[in-house]
């Protein structure tokens, strides 16, 4: 933490942020209890240090997990949370087909983190969902009696067994993350909905097109407010990366808004001027300070409602204002 801090908290700063999804924070053990401490360290003196926060919670222990936490923060009142894992999607059964010792039935495949959903009361009194993921990667599941090492295989089709599995929980995630749009949607059709975090896909991948719900692929125009929309689609294609991978940018990070909340939208950044590449085979271990996926920011202007009384008959009517300076919802 001596060695991150210095680096990190200046980045952190530099977001500028009213609304803040972290990913992979880790807990620690202290007094018995698993806390976040190295968290707490990190935005001590800052401004995220007074900021409303949610986490992640193992439910069998009631506290937050050693690794992989999902971190919620805001400088706005949460009027609630939530989180779900296999609570609209349950866990798909599989026989693993080339495992050794050989598997006679199938098994549970579960995912391995739940998802964060917070309710947030913007200034203006409108209350925005903010959803956080971090759906599985693309690092094979383990397919018994097929590895070498942590990363060496025995056989081909044991490792693309095990990117099968992993892509059946990402696009397991993605559903049930899809099915929580609707359920919201279904309360409010012009709900403002945010679905942030580390997604493991490109915006054209099947996992996050679930969770878009496009019109070209549902055939359904009655569906086209549900549509959820990657904010990163303005930045100019060169600078569209939030992670490097064997020298190649990839934008795995990414902030998908409703069409309500679009209408708000000014603009996006990725923060990848330091980014590191981690995933070059067979180089040194490097010890790097920063995240190895880049901060993605996205920008609105909300209405704010003031009230004023006409004259006559004494009824109020309402106006509008954007919100400016540091009012500003990010």
């Amino acid at each position: 933490m001596e060695e991150r801090i210095p680096v990190l908290r200046p980045q952190m700063v530099r977001l500028d942020a009213d609304i803040l999804c972290l990913q992979e924070i880790c807990g620690q053990h202290s007094h018995g209890r698993m806390r976040l401490d190295a968290l707490n360290m990190l935005l001590d003196s800052t401004p995220y240090e007074g900021y409303r926060r949610v986490s992640t919670i193992d439910e069998a222990t009631g506290e937050v997990f050693e690794n992989h936490n999902l971190v919620i923060l805001s400088r706005y009142d949460i009027l609630e949370h939530h989180q779900y894992m296999h609570d609209y999607a349950p866990s798909p059964r599989y026989q693993k087909v080339t495992a050794q010792p050989v598997e006679h039935e199938a098994s549970e495949i579960s995912w391995e983190r739940p998802i964060l959903h917070v309710k947030v009361r913007l200034p203006n009194n409108m209350v925005l969902d903010v959803i956080n993921l971090h759906l599985k990667s693309r690092r094979p599941t383990n397919i018994q009696g097929h590895k070498i090492s942590d990363r060496t295989w025995k056989t081909a089709s044991g490792w693309a067994e095990g990117v099968f599995i992993s892509s059946m929980k990402r696009v397991g995630q993605a559903l049930e993350t899809r099915i929580l749009i609707d359920r919201l949607f279904d309360k409010d059709p012009s709900a403002l909905i945010a679905v942030c975090g580390d997604f493991n896909e490109e915006f054209d991948e099947v996992a996050l097109e679930a969770i878009r719900g496009d019109v070209e692929n549902t055939g359904n125009m009655d569906l086209a407010m549900r549509v959820m929309v990657p904010t990163e689609r303005n930045i100019p294609e060169p600078a569209r990366y939030s992670l490097l991978h064997n020298g190649k940018g990839k934008m795995l990070d990414h902030i998908l808004v409703s069409r309500t909340l679009l209408a708000y939208f000014k603009g996006s950044e990725v923060h990848n001027e330091l980014l590191h590449d981690e995933s070059i085979v067979f180089a040194p271990k490097i010890f790097y300070p920063e995240s190895d996926h880049a901060p993605v920011i996205a920008k609105f202007e909300l209405p704010e409602t003031k009230i004023k009384w006409t004259t006559g008959n004494g009824q109020k009517s309402q106006e509008y204002r954007c919100i400016r300076g540091k009012e500003r919802g990010r």
